[in-house]
């Protein structure tokens, strides 16, 4: 098997057509064997009937239904161990594909025995660059991107092209929208830290893969369409933001610092 997709719905009808269809697109222009796993969180819209309806159309397509929304880390992880993919792909039901991207991907994610990850560049509907990768944050630095990601996004893809976020290049991490991953880096690190109910469980799993003795690269020569839900934003305290709160204090508590995070990179 080359490739074992994972994919996290909650609630997500109005994307899940526009993932599937572009993702079909693109395994039906290549040669991968490949299986999805697709979970639906315990929606309540209806989002189990249109995974159902492609599920129906490819027998590589399982769905995972639970009855509850048990957060991101447990529920992808129900799903990262039934893969048996040479390659794990996870992907958020909110991403739109641009082509195919894989190709390339796997061509540098293969290229050294250092390199456990790859990421694409992620971008708005509108085409506007996203703030997908960052360096690992401390707590300053996570109230700064809490409120003003619109205004650092902005300021940084104005960049884009000329200072370097046009380059391939190893990062941080990367939000868990869009990961390519090898399979024994996933045996090496372990799953998800099911602690962490929602986030930042994307933070915790990168910067195991670093301290596994892994990289991750960051390809922005190939691109894909975040359609970004953002549950844990704004200034109302809903679940998935009280969430979000308690999951990093239990990161920074994890891995023992809070205002100077670990160096990786040179």
């Amino acid at each position: 098997m080359d490739i074992s997709f994972v994919i996290l719905t909650w609630n997500s009808s109005g994307y899940l057509r526009k993932c599937f269809q572009s993702l079909m697109r693109v395994l039906s222009d290549s040669s991968y064997s490949y299986e999805i796993f697709v979970v639906d969180n315990g929606s309540t819209d209806d989002s189990a009937k249109i995974i159902d309806e492609f599920c129906r159309e490819d027998s590589n397509i399982h769905l995972i239904q639970l009855e509850q929304n048990i957060g991101t880390t447990k529920s992808r992880n129900i799903a990262l161990r039934r893969c048996h993919g040479q390659h794990i792909c996870i992907l958020d039901s909110d991403i739109e594909f641009e082509g195919n991207v894989f190709p390339d991907l796997l061509q540098v994610l293969n290229r050294s025995d250092d390199i456990g990850m790859v990421v694409p560049q992620l971008i708005y509907p509108s085409g506007k660059w996203q703030k997908s990768v960052d360096r690992f944050p401390t707590l300053s630095h996570k109230i700064r991107r809490f409120f003003f990601l619109r205004q650092i996004e902005a300021g940084e893809g104005a960049k884009v092209g000329n200072n370097g976020f046009s380059c391939e290049k190893k990062v941080d991490y990367a939000i868990s929208a869009f990961w390519l991953l090898k399979r024994d880096v996933l045996e090496k690190i372990g799953l998800f830290d099911e602690k962490i109910f929602y986030a930042p469980e994307d933070v915790d799993f990168c910067l195991r893969v670093w301290k596994g003795g892994n990289a991750i690269v960051y390809v922005p020569s190939r691109r894909a369409i975040h359609h970004t839900q953002e549950l844990s934003r704004g200034m109302n305290l809903n679940k998935a933001k009280m969430e979000h709160i308690k999951g990093l204090f239990y990161f920074f508590v994890k891995h023992k610092y809070l205002f100077r995070a670990p160096r990786f990179l040179k």
